[in-house]
């Protein structure tokens, strides 16, 4: 290992005017953040990288901590916070508001985000016509792969059946046919491995309610994924698939009908977690740590258990395909992915922000927000690549211990809680010609090649799952569309709010219904009182604003 530096030495460039900017006060940054998971001040490594680098103290509102009247509160008060990551559906309040601020000339005089303007930001900010008509940068769009519009590069779709390998392989490695299949094998894993080696409790599946922000239960829209129905970004109302079919959520043969059905099934067969009706996110990461759920849904939820270690053990989570799934997948975010990082119109002192800002678009800043401390987390292999150290291996999942010299804590409880950034992991960093996504080294695809991805490979005869579900063709690659989708009237968004809560609750009573006949009452109760509370309106709202993704969506695959 190479010896460890302090998060200051051998920093690049991050401004062309940072020289000019005054550190030597200390500065707070209030930070709204619809993706946080954490409310409060960032703490631990990042919070001294930050504070030795910038002398900035990040204090972070969260409402998927406090809640969505967070920022119902803020915005009505005219200050939602000085630094902002918001829906691109927030951004079309925000802007004829007078609450973010024009970044277009003091995006000019930055070392990296500059680089951005003409082939992400303009563009994006343009097609806030309406709000916009100037095609001023208001703000940059999260997440931006440099790959291309139509590339999917990940070994794992964003969201498909993903299980314990040696669980799997305990009960027999049966073929999954359908949804029926995968309940069956879930309820013999579970009666053959009920408690983890330490005696915690596993659960087959587990959910939370938290994340029920687009007017849906979270964990049944994800699920609508495996079977080519997506809910596209600002709507709430409708599912769409890669032939720019529309279904209304709650019609009878909707895919969210079809995976909420699954899960009171599940319910019925003990497989759900007692815990989901009160659990929050926090909860299921620990027990996703600890390898209490049998059941995964996200590419990156592998993260909290697997390792190098393990898989040579054959030990970890992997895709388990079903069948008759038909899996409708986003590319590379090439134009961001639905949110955006802002500077509220009465910041103090913007010109800091924008400086911290280009240094997270910065290779340095990159590195450190994916990869963490290097010297501790990576360190350069003879080639002048990278290669995680032992510890890097663990450290997310162990919460290692960080050096003093670093900030000390845990390493988990240190890493940013911004939760998101501007530019993607599936970028190239410059320094190595490699994705800042370690996943994706030379040296961990090496080292990876365990008794698990190999054991996994043979059975399967594929590469990676990606590979899997293309070779079956069980998947559609659509063009990942980042765009305005236009702001609803007051009408529409009074309506769109009521018709949100109910579903959301209704989902959840459905879910645990006490017998089918309940959950047909539920579920017809909800078709009926959601038309009166203009459920039409909405709908027709949402399919307009579907036509414009069918129609980029074309347009990009057009351009290939």
């Amino acid at each position: 290992m190479e010896p460890s530096k302090s998060p200051n030495s051998g920093t690049e460039a991050t401004s062309k005017a940072s020289t000019a900017l005054d550190h030597s006060k200390p500065l707070t940054i209030t930070v709204f953040d619809n993706a946080a998971n954490y409310q409060g001040e960032q703490k631990g490594w990042y919070g001294k990288l930050t504070k030795d680098k910038f002398n900035i103290t990040l204090n972070i509102l969260a409402p998927q901590v406090a809640g969505d009247q967070l920022y119902k509160t803020r915005s009505a008060a005219g200050n939602l916070g000085d630094l902002l990551i918001v829906n691109n559906s927030q951004l079309e309040e925000l802007i004829p508001a007078g609450l973010i601020m024009d970044l277009t000339g003091k995006i000019k005089s930055t070392q990296n985000l500059s680089k951005y303007v003409d082939n992400h930001f303009k563009p994006f900010n343009a097609a806030f016509q309406k709000v916009n008509p100037d095609g001023k940068i208001y703000a940059l769009p999260t997440f931006e792969a440099d790959t291309s519009p139509t590339t999917y590069s990940e070994q794992i779709p964003y969201s498909s059946p993903i299980m314990p390998w040696d669980y799997f392989k305990g009960v027999g490695a049966p073929k999954l046919n359908n949804l029926d299949d995968l309940l069956n094998v879930l309820k013999l894993m579970h009666e053959k491995y009920p408690k983890t080696p330490d005696g915690k409790p596993i659960a087959p599946i587990t959910l939370w309610k938290d994340w029920d922000s687009r007017g849906t239960m979270e964990n049944a829209r994800w699920l609508s994924n495996w079977y080519g129905y997506e809910q596209p970004e600002g709507t709430t109302t409708i599912q769409l698939n890669a032939k720019g079919d529309i279904v209304p959520l709650i019609d009878d043969n909707s895919m969210y009908k079809k995976i909420l059905q699954f899960y009171y099934k599940a319910n019925q067969m003990s497989l759900v977690d007692p815990d989901s009706p009160t659990q929050d996110w926090n909860k299921v990461s620990e027990k996703l740590t600890n390898k209490q759920v049998l059941l995964l849904w996200y590419s990156w939820e592998t993260g909290f258990y697997n390792t190098i270690e393990r898989g040579k053990k054959g030990d970890g989570n992997v895709a388990i395909p079903i069948a008759d799934t038909h899996i409708i997948q986003a590319s590379d975010a090439y134009y961001g992915n639905g949110r955006v990082f802002a500077i509220g119109s009465k910041a103090n002192d913007p010109d800091r922000i924008m400086e911290f800002m280009d240094w997270l678009a910065s290779p340095e800043g990159l590195r450190y927000y994916v990869n963490g401390i290097e010297g501790f987390n990576y360190e350069k292999t003879a080639d002048g690549k990278f290669k995680l150290t032992e510890v890097g291996q663990t450290a997310f999942q162990k919460n290692t211990p960080v050096p003093e010299e670093y900030g000390g804590g845990g390493y988990q409880d240190g890493q940013s809680k911004l939760n998101t950034m501007i530019i993607s992991d599936f970028a190239k960093d410059p320094k190595t010609g490699e994705f800042y996504n370690s996943n994706y080294w030379a040296a961990t695809i090496e080292a990876n090649k365990t008794a698990l991805t190999t054991d996994w490979q043979n059975t399967y005869n594929a590469e990676n799952a990606t590979d899997y579900y293309l070779k079956h063709k069980m998947i559609d690659i659509v063009p990942n569309i980042n765009t305005s989708l236009g702001s609803d009237s007051s009408d529409i968004k009074n309506k769109r709010s009521q018709i949100s809560d109910y579903v959301k609750n209704t989902s959840w009573k459905i879910v645990f219904a006490k017998n089918q006949a309940e959950f047909d009452k539920l579920w017809e109760m909800m078709k009926k009182d959601v038309i009166g509370l203009g459920w039409n309106d909405v709908f027709a709202s949402d399919t307009e604003k579907a036509q414009k993704i069918i129609k980029m969506r074309a347009d990009a695959i057009a351009k290939k």
